[in-house]
């Protein structure tokens, strides 16, 4: 039998995307602790109404934008292990989070999302800093030191919790959960998935930024501007979903990768199976955390981070034993 070509997996790859989306939302839809079979018309109507159809696409929203966010952030770090995860994006949001909780009690979620918005750029800001001024920049020295800045926001942002009762607030932050999904309780996330699409509107710029400064600016595009749009784009993802559900971590780390393995680097045309292939593992996971223990969940966050560790280290061992043969 033929191997297929890189056409016609390209052409093939997003309906399939599309396809599994849909079939994991329907199943995500029909778990749960109340039977929908039990139920007669209007009570099942408004059970899904009210908490599966809103679970659902706070799922799909969460994980579409974070693989995006992490695709856009390897593209533009030319570095496969860069992420919000591994850039402290995701710590910084969450410190901006408690200081929003500590600072502004009772505040609405937009403004929770503003400050930790503003913190998760500034975190990220640190990392492209530093990264800079690195003189050889090794392809896994660079997300180790994201993940060192990642350590210090954490533990500054666990004292101050401790000492201000947080620290299970702090926690929950650190670890998505969906579980407390209800309508009126999920809708900032549509933020993260605008923020999602419109990066597809700006997907060439990003891939000649990817290409390095000289190359961009040799074919007009403002290779400043790009950066500072591109990382803007992940840092709003990152702020809006560890606010409104938590972190998830390692999903903008290993979706890119896999993806991009498969369809390659032109972003315009990874950039949509990206978001689904994020949105199907989100479902996924949680669908598992929801039938493992039945009628008891898993935290989702809890087994992506299983997920992901563990492809983030077949990873790093893939790229150590390429250095090893060179």
């Amino acid at each position: 039998m033929r191997r297929p070509t890189p056409d016609t997996v390209a052409a093939v790859a997003p309906w399939a995307a599309v396809a599994l989306v849909v079939v994991l939302g329907a199943v995500s839809m029909a778990i749960g602790v109340i039977d929908l079979g039990a139920l007669d018309g209007p009570e099942a109507r408004e059970l899904i109404l009210t908490s599966r159809l809103p679970r659902t696409a706070a799922l799909i929203l969460a994980g579409a934008s974070m693989a995006v966010a992490g695709l856009i952030m390897q593209h533009l770090a030319q570095n496969r292990f860069v992420a919000p995860t591994t850039a402290g994006t995701v710590d910084a949001a969450a410190v901006g989070l408690l200081v929003a909780t500590l600072l502004f009690t009772g505040a609405a979620v937009i403004t929770k999302v503003a400050i930790a918005l503003v913190f998760a750029l500034a975190g990220t800001a640190l990392f492209v800093l530093l990264t800079q001024r690195i003189q050889f920049k090794d392809m896994i020295l660079v997300p180790l030191l994201g993940l060192v800045l990642a350590g210090v926001y954490r533990a500054g942002a666990e004292f101050f919790a401790f000492r201000a009762g947080l620290t299970q607030a702090l926690d929950t932050w650190f670890n998505a959960d969906f579980s407390g999904i209800i309508e009126g309780r999920y809708e900032t996330l549509w933020l993260a998935g605008l923020a999602a699409a419109g990066a597809y509107l700006f997907a060439n710029r990003f891939t000649a930024a990817g290409m390095g400064e000289a190359f961009a600016t040799n074919i007009g595009v403002n290779y400043r501007l790009v950066m500072s749009g591109g990382l803007g784009i992940a840092a709003l993802a990152t702020a809006v979903v560890v606010v409104t559900v938590g972190a998830i971590p390692f999903l903008g780390l290993i979706v890119p990768n896999i993806v991009t393995l498969v369809l390659g680097d032109n972003l315009r045309r990874v950039l949509p199976v990206t978001a689904l292939v994020g949105a199907s593992l989100v479902l996924v996971c949680d669908i598992v955390g929801r039938v493992l223990i039945f009628p008891y969940e898993i935290s989702m966050g809890l087994i992506v981070g299983v997920v992901g560790s563990a492809v983030f280290l077949a990873m790093v061992m893939r790229k150590g034993n390429r250095y090893a043969t060179t």
